[in-house]
């Protein structure tokens, strides 16, 4: 049976980058402290992607739910978004990353998404990596949107994905490596539709101090397992009557 990575180049790793704030309250430092510790586990993890063999990447930086945080949090998350895109863009232009970022960009404060749109048009052309940032993001007010504005019934799966990943700004790649860092063993609305055959890794690593050994053994692991999407590996034939 194909899998769904038989299509493109390189895997699809989506993590969930948890454990900021508990690594820096832990070091008696404001929460903020650790987001932007994060954000140089962005870079590491990213640039170590293509040798692993891994095509894109997609980070779950701020889901829809965390705009519930203080108002503080969330006003130096946003601070941190646009720090990154003013300061990364060319590095990433540089590097033949290609960056995008998906989820709902009419909630997000002045000027972000106008830097976004700048950020993905100054990277367009990167074939080494495609590096995706989920920000203000929720799979399932994707799925519910697609939804929606479903009015063809035979659409089919693979019509129906376009249309879910329309609604967030992204293209549909089933993802084959979803982690999660910081202990917790949940999905926390990332990428349902497209970690439908997702291998789950959640590893006690705080996201701060993630790195390119900790990639590494996740996707060692992932290249162990038997990925079957349903199938079996070696199904027997019958014998002849």
């Amino acid at each position: 049976m194909q899998s769904p990575t038989a299509a493109r180049s390189g895997l699809h790793a989506a993590i969930i980058m948890d454990g900021n704030g508990h690594w820096a309250t832990q070091r008696g430092l404001p929460r903020i402290a650790g987001h932007r510790r994060g954000v140089e586990a962005i870079r590491v993890t990213a640039e170590a992607c293509p040798d692993l063999g891994i095509g894109t990447l997609t980070l779950y930086a701020f889901s829809a739910d965390n705009w519930q945080r203080p108002a503080d949090e969330v006003g130096g998350l946003m601070r941190l978004l646009r720090t990154y895109l003013r300061n990364e863009t060319a590095r990433l232009a540089r590097t033949g990353t290609r960056l995008s970022v998906i989820g709902r960009r009419d909630r997000l404060p002045d000027g972000i998404a106008q830097a976004i749109q700048a950020a993905e048009a100054a990277t367009a052309a990167g074939e080494r990596l495609h590096l995706r940032i989920a920000v203000d993001y929720s799979a399932r007010d994707a799925i519910i949107a697609a939804a929606a504005r479903l009015q063809d019934p035979e659409i089919g799966r693979a019509g129906f994905g376009q249309m879910v990943a329309g609604e967030m700004h992204g293209s549909p790649v089933d993802v084959d490596l979803l982690i999660r860092t910081g202990g917790e063993k949940r999905l926390s609305d990332f990428l349902l539709w497209e970690a439908a055959y997702a291998e789950l890794h959640f590893t006690e690593r705080m996201w701060p101090e993630f790195g390119e050994g900790d990639l590494a053994e996740a996707v060692a692991e992932f290249r162990r397992r038997d990925r079957r999407f349903g199938g079996l590996t070696n199904p027997k034939v019958p014998a002849a009557a």
